[in-house]
């Protein structure tokens, strides 16, 4: 398969994810394949709990912001991105996690206001860094391990101060890059695992092995490690994009922000193409503090070839 078709997966995968579990935010495990218990029948892209159709929440719109930063300022510009993301709070999203709210309105510096907050709260260990990273990380593949892996940390501090947070990133950012580069994730977790801080090591080793499976998770799957636990059981446990993001939303609780990152890991296993049409075409992704401005599937598949360079 053609890298591109792996890294538009990811970046496409990663927002149909999204917008197919934000209805489903917070209910009960089983709702969508209650709902839609017959594969390929159509309609999943149904809206509710706020959203449209076929709309992205605030785990796409900030994945978008990262992608118009690394793009724009041709690499990682910290201040930019959290700039950005200031401008998107104060816009009204219909949705914005109440830690990044704090972080993104507390009126401290870009290279203060996570660690302040972390300070302050002592809780910083939410899912918020890790759902928008899908961009990111087709964007630094190309430039290797250590480098994609301290990206994602990097950018995950911005508004995260918990390294719990920063860790479960960086896992992401490597098995996309792997998977980009042709290399079955699975089978390379234990050697990512070497890589991640030796204090948060054995929760993601805990999440991460072949046997557990979610309803093993002692803390919701709104933290960091549960939800890249459960993303990746998803990949694991099922053989197609479709049955990956149902496992996913199946799970109830935080579905969006699980959808999403499974989408991206299983965008970029199986490829744009495995991503079903019925979900692509009603996927938009408004994008508040732009003037209006509504992104679809073209302008994703755009910025994903440029992405990925």
């Amino acid at each position: 398969m053609k890298r591109i078709q792996r890294a538009a997966g990811a970046v496409v995968g990663s927002a149909v994810g999204d917008a197919l579990g934000g209805p489903f935010e917070f209910g009960p495990p089983g709702t969508f394949s209650a709902r839609f218990p017959a594969h390929g029948a159509g309609g999943e892209m149904c809206g509710g709990g706020g959203w449209d159709p076929g709309e992205a929440t605030d785990d796409t719109q900030m994945a978008v912001l990262v992608a118009q930063s690394l793009l724009e300022r041709s690499g990682l510009d910290l201040p930019d991105i959290f700039a950005r993301f200031q401008r998107w709070a104060t816009s009204e999203p219909k949705d914005i996690g109440l830690q990044t709210e704090d972080v993104l309105t507390n009126g401290m510096p870009w290279d203060l206001a996570a660690a302040i907050h972390f300070q302050v709260n002592q809780r910083a260990a939410g899912n918020g860094s890790l759902m928008r990273a899908s961009t990111s990380a087709v964007y630094f593949a190309a430039a290797g391990q250590e480098a994609t892996m301290d990206a994602a940390r990097r950018i995950a501090a911005l508004t995260h101060g918990d390294r719990a947070a920063w860790e479960g990133t960086a896992i992401f950012h490597e098995l996309i890059r792997l998977m980009l580069a042709d290399t079955d994730p699975l089978t390379a977790l234990p050697d990512i695992l070497a890589l991640v801080h030796p204090e948060h090591r054995n929760r993601y080793a805990t999440v991460l092995t072949p046997d557990w499976h979610p309803d093993q998770a002692t803390e919701f799957n709104g933290a960091v490690w549960p939800c890249l636990g459960s993303a990746v059981w998803a990949l694991r446990t099922t053989t197609s994009f479709e049955d990956a993001i149902r496992a996913a939303i199946d799970l109830g609780g935080d579905t969006d922000t699980v959808a999403a990152v499974t989408g991206g890991l299983a965008g970029a296993y199986y490829g744009l193409d495995a991503i079903p049409a019925r979900w692509t075409q009603p996927l938009h992704v408004p994008l508040p503090g732009s003037n209006g401005r509504v992104l679809r599937l073209a302008d994703l598949l755009h910025l994903a070839h440029r992405l990925a360079g």
